[in-house]
This record gives C-alpha cells, structure tokens and sequence, in this order.
C-alpha cells in the first residue's frame, strides 16, 4: 500500500520553502489549498489555478480547494476543516512547517485524552482575552509548550495537533526555511523568503527573472504585477459593501461593538491597513479583523454550510489512480451542477480585482500533469 502524505498550504505565493516540504513528504502527496482568499484574512495574490500549478510542477499528486468559509478562519477552525478534507481522502501522514522541534504527536495525544477540560479552561477565561491568548494560555496550563510571539507555524501546528486528536493521522514537522521578512531579499544570498517579502516584491512588479532564485515556477506567472492582486484592488469595493450594509451584524462574527468601530472607521480610513489599524483593539486582533473585513466584502453570513464534495484543482497520473478510489467524494469540474455558494460567490468578487483574472469556476478542468 503507498502512503498518503498530506499538506495544508496556502502558497501564497509557491517558493522554494514550499518545495523542500513537498521534497520531505512521501508517498502520495495530496495538498489541501486555499482557494483564492487565505487565512490571515487577504486575496491570495496569484489565483488557485496558478498556485495549483505550480505545486503539481513542484511535487504535488493532487491538490484540491479549500472552500472559502473554512480558509478565512481562525487557526483552529482553519486546521479542522482542512484535516477533515484530507481524513475523507485518507491521508495518513501530515506534514508541515514549524520553527520548532517539539513532538506534536505527543501534543495531539495529550488534547484527545484532555480535550473537554482544556475547553473548559478556555470558556471560563475572561472576554478580554482574544481567543489567540486564550489558546496560548490553554496550552501552558496543560503541558510544556511555551510561546515567543514569533512562531505563527508552531502556532498552526498546534491546531493540527488538535484536528487530529482522535484521527488516525500521524504529525510530522519539518524545521521551516525561509522565515526571513526582509524586503531587500534579491540582493540576499540565500534562496529561501518567506511568503510576505515575496508578495511585497511582486507587488512592486519586479521581474519574473530575478524572482527565480526564490520561487522555481516563477516564469509560470505573467511579468512584473500583471495577475497579482491586493487588498488595494477591493479596497473600493469593501467601502460600498460598509456604507451600503445597514446591519453590519448579519455577518459572520460582527457583533455590535465591531460592526459600530468599522462604520465609524470607514469615514476617515484611506485605505486597507488604516481601516485595520483604527478598528483592532486588544481584543480584536489585527488578523480577526482583516478576516471579518474579509467576510463583509463577500458577504457571509453566520449560516453557512460547507459542500459535500471535494473540488480536484489538479492532478498527475499517480493521483488520478487515487482520485479514482474517492470519486463519490469529489467534484472535478463545475458547470449546470454547483459546488459551493460561498466560494463560488468569493471567486466571483475574487475576479473584480483584475481584469486580467480569469473565469475561476464554470468550465474549468482540473490541471492535469
């Protein structure tokens, strides 16, 4: 029997961090993606046909979406619904990132035996914790683990220790690389970046050539900023979906105190990061409301259900044998028979940003290899 390794990413954009993770899983290596908006509450910045691509290029058997109501979630959520995907797949292994050494085995063994008493301790926490500093806090209570505030894949691992709590998947981490923010990473001898500083050079159109050296499907991608897309494409957008909402509160996880300080915020915000800036507080984290800024533009709301059927992005013929095992649980192409109207709906705000961003649903096909 081959083994089923999974993988939980975003590759926002794919570099060479994500390829030696990729190099490091075995077997059959299925990669559970983030759609077209990722967790920390932003556009992905190339859509997920491109990032599909070139994870298949890299490694990848087979890569399918993460619905869009589970990608923009907090860690615990984000990491439930998405080891969930790769349980009804069966995936046996997961593999990730970390800055840390620990045995997250031993951490996932400790909440199944733990679970409603660590719960507990969270609930009973007061309400002016954000719920980041309650999980922390749950965490150093009942067992050894400790946070620096800079370890947001230790974070991550924790809540996969948690989804598989009970599951019959086994956790494995891998020292991450490229965890340098530095913006001035070409003239860096290294060739690992993180993520953010990758997303800052595209941003400001450099060329495909030069980013190369940190991202190996980089000529995949149009030259300069010619597909990439921001905060600031839908920042219009956001302002009439604010102004024009009456009752803020129909949306996902805006109470009347947030739905109050974003109104408010709006009038005098200039932008993304300033309307972000004037509406955090201590209790509501930068990252919660970029999320829930998030969920205004694409309109969810509190009752949500997610799809029945897993969306195949892409796939190689060593996938495509496994794809065939699970076919009743998956859905390869989109057309007279929907998918999902969250998603669906966000691909379609998603494609505003940028005219040179394709049909994202109806007609596509999975990329095959």
């Amino acid at each position: 029997m081959i083994k089923i390794t999974g993988i939980i990413a975003e590759f926002n954009p794919f570099h060479n961090g994500h390829k030696h993770l990729l190099t490091q899983a075995q077997g059959l290596k299925i990669v559970v993606m983030s759609g077209n908006w990722v967790q920390r509450g932003e556009p992905a910045i190339f859509d997920k046909w491109i990032r599909a691509k070139m994870a298949l290029e890299n490694g990848a058997d087979i890569v399918v979406e993460l619905p869009t109501q589970i990608s923009v979630q907090s860690a615990d959520f984000f990491a439930r619904g998405a080891v969930d995907i790769l349980a009804e797949l069966g995936c046996e292994t997961l593999i990730f990132g970390s800055e840390t050494t620990i045995d997250y085995n031993e951490i996932s063994k400790n909440y199944a035996q733990n679970a409603q008493e660590m719960e507990a301790f969270i609930a009973a926490l007061p309400d002016d914790f954000s719920y980041p500093e309650k999980t922390q806090r749950m965490w150093q209570h009942f067992s050894t683990v400790t946070f620096d505030g800079n370890t947001p894949n230790h974070v991550l691992g924790l809540a996969y220790a948690k989804a598989c709590a009970k599951k019959q998947i086994q956790l494995q981490s891998i020292v991450r690389l490229g965890a340098s923010h530095d913006s001035k990473i070409l003239a860096s001898t290294s060739s690992y970046a993180s993520g953010s500083a990758l997303r800052r050079e595209i941003l400001a159109a450099v060329s495909t050539d030069k980013l190369q050296k940190f991202m190996p499907s980089a000529l995949d991608i149009p030259d300069g900023a010619l597909n990439a897309v921001s905060w600031e494409n839908y920042f219009p957008l956001l302002r009439y979906r604010i102004v024009s909402t009456s009752d803020l509160t129909c949306i996902f996880q805006v109470n009347e105190e947030l739905s109050h300080r974003i109104k408010k915020s709006m009038n005098s915000a200039e932008n993304f990061e300033t309307l972000v800036d004037l509406v955090h507080t201590k209790r509501y984290t930068k990252a919660r409301v970029r999320r829930v800024l998030t969920y205004i533009l694409l309109g969810i709301t509190p009752n949500f259900t997610l799809p029945k059927q897993i969306h195949v992005l892409g796939f190689n013929k060593k996938g495509q044998a496994h794809l065939r095992k699970v076919r009743e649980k998956i859905i390869v192409r989109i057309g007279q028979k929907p998918w999902d109207k969250v998603t669906q709906n966000a691909d379609e705000i998603y494609q505003l940003g940028h005219l040179a961003v394709t049909e994202q649903n109806f007609g596509r096909k999975p990329i095959i290899l």
